[in-house]
This record gives structure tokens, C-alpha cells and sequence, in this order.
């Protein structure tokens, strides 16, 4: 099966709660009533887009509707496709590594959203492109944290430092950049922040952070990524609502699309975050973290044939 396929399968789910619902409820509307955009807007909220976006996607399709002069419901999917792709257009954004060596990429997540793997499969990624990866382990609070990290470094095949369990996290980050450095590394990953105890806490922690990168490295980091998990649906909205208050983020990984019927909240984090979507993941394999392209999404939501990507 090629990426497309895999990215298709993976969004099975999720058409099953949103598309297929749709294409039931345009075939059962002979004509365009109020019924066929209350019922839109139910089914949007199930798949987890959100209460307001649907709203709001909603109120743009009965405009576009009155515009366009369309009469009957069977035109309607085509067109809220067409509105879904305007919104996640924004989206495809590449991940800034252009930046000299090396380029930093701070990633932080809850703990149970797959940040670990999600980090061992980012530095899995960028070395089968031939960069030379490092690993920090800046996430001090769960000795867990270190050991998983740990992991992945040796079944990837790149360096991680790490101090003991507890340790202060911006210490983690000098010494991984002092590391990357020495070792002209490409791409230094910095694991932080699996909790959120505190707000003040996380935001001090955080900001230390940020402040020792920015120091030693101009700009650094030059990517915040946040980790969510596409099964909490609406609550992974919240968390990064918190998380991007404190780091500005820069953007998105979704996780475990897979095994989730909540794919639509990547409709909803960017129209409510107005943060992109950068990687996805789409299986539990170490290739299964893809970058974000919204075409190639939005054609596999909604069941169509490979257009002009790439395997």
C-alpha cells in the first residue's frame, strides 16, 4: 500500500462519522431546507470539529449556496468539501530546518498523547534524509520520560543527553545544545513538558527553556511543535490553547488519526488555534509519521482518487 493508501485507510474512521453521514443526508434532501443545515451542523460537531466551526462553516455554505445559485442538496457535499480544503490550505507549512546547524525543534505534549515515539519517529524521519540527529530529554519530571526517550535513541541510532530524573530541564537544554554543537549536528529535538501540574510552573519551566536556546542559538528554537492526540477530540483543542498561550507555538502534530472517528478536530485546531497542522500520525509503525499536506488530506477524507501526490 503507498503513503496515500495508508493515509486513506487510516482516515477510515473519521469518514465513517463525517462523510459517509453527509453523503446519507444530501441523498435523503431532494432540495437545500433548514433541516439539511441543522443536521450538517450535527454531524460536524460529531466529528469533532467543533460547535463553533460548524456554525460558522454552516453560515459560509448557505452563502455560497445563495451566491452560486444552487438548488439541489446532491451539489452540497462537493461544495462544503471545497470550503473545508479553503480552511485547511493555510496549513501546509514545512517544518523551518534552514537555519544553520543546528536547527532546534522544542516539542512538548500531556502526557499519553505519544510525545516520546512522536519525537523518536521525527528524529527516525529526519535521519533516513540523511541529517545527523541529537535527542534531549528535557522532560525531567518522569524518570519514564528519560528511559522511552532513551529507547528510541538506541533503535534510531542518535545520540540523546540526558541528566537524572528531576533535573532542571533548561540545564538539559544547555547541554544539548553545547552537544549539538561540538558534534555538528543537523537537527537537535528537545523533549519538554509532559504535565501541566501548574500553569505558573509549566510557564516558568518553559520560558527558562526558551530563554537558554535563545541564548546559545540565534532564534532557537526555530520550531515549538505541540503533540496532541486526535482521540481526545475538543480536549485537544484545550490543551493547546494552554500550551500556546506559554510557547507560541509554531505548530501541530497530531497523533493516532488512526484509530479515531475524530479526525475533523484538525478542521477545528485550525480555525480555533489559527496554528497549522505540521506532521500527522497516521499507524503505529516508525514511517507513520507524515508531514501535513492538506490536498492530500482533504482528498483522502473525503475517499477521492490520488491527485497530484507523490508515493
Amino acid at each position: 500500500m503507498g503513503l496515500f493508501g495508508k493515509l486513506k485507510e487510516s482516515l477510515t474512521k473519521t469518514r465513517k462519522e463525517f462523510v459517509d453521514k453527509m453523503e446519507t443526508l444530501v441523498v435523503g434532501h431532494k432540495d437545500i431546507d433548514e433541516d439539511l443545515f441543522e443536521e450538517l451542523e450535527e454531524i460536524m460537531i460529531e466529528a469533532d470539529m467543533g460547535a463553533d466551526v460548524a456554525f460558522e462553516l454552516v453560515d459560509k455554505l448557505r452563502e455560497e449556496i445563495k451566491k452560486r445559485k444552487i438548488r439541489e442538496a446532491s451539489k452540497v457535499r462537493p461544495l462544503l468539501q471545497e470550503l473545508i480544503q479553503d480552511i485547511l490550505d493555510q496549513d501546509t507549512v514545512s517544518l523551518e530546518l534552514d537555519t544553520g546547524k543546528p536547527a532546534v525543534i522544542m516539542v512538548a505534549g500531556v502526557n499519553g498523547v505519544g510525545k516520546t515515539t512522536t519525537i523518536g519517529k521525527l528524529a527516525y524521519m529526519f535521519k533516513s534524509e540523511g541529517k545527523k540527529v541529537m535527542l534531549g530529554a528535557a522532560d525531567t519530571f518522569r524518570a519514564a520520560a528519560i528511559e522511552q526517550l532513551d529507547i528510541w535513541g538506541n533503535r534510531v541510532g542518535v545520540d540523546v543527553i540526558k541528566h537524572q530524573t528531576g533535573a532542571d530541564p533548561a540545564a538539559v537544554a544547555y547541554d544539548s545544545i553545547q552537544a549539538a554543537k561540538s558534534r555538528q549536528v543537523d537537527v537537535l529535538i528537545l523533549d519538554t513538558a509532559g504535565r501541566l501540574h501548574t500553569k505558573s510552573n509549566l510557564m516558568d519551566e518553559l520560558k527558562k527553556v526558551r530563554k537558554v536556546l535563545g541564548k546559545e542559538i540565534p532564534r532557537a528554537p526555530h520550531e515549538t511543535l505541540l503533540v496532541l492526540d486526535a482521540t481526545t477530540g475538543q480536549n485537544a483543542i484545550s490543551q493547546a490553547n494552554l500550551f500556546n498561550e506559554v510557547l507560541q507555538l509554531s505548530g501541530i502534530v497530531l497523533t493516532k488519526l488512526d484509530g479515531t472517528a475524530k479526525g475533523g478536530v484538525v478542521v477545528g485546531i485550525r480555525k480555533t488555534l489559527d496554528v497549522p497542522v505540521k506532521l500527522i500520525g497516521i499507524g503505529e509503525r516508525i514511517e507513520d509519521l507524515r508531514i501535513f499536506d492538506s490536498g492530500e488530506f482533504a482528498a483522502a477524507l473525503f475517499d477521492e482518487e490520488e491527485t497530484g501526490v507523490t508515493e
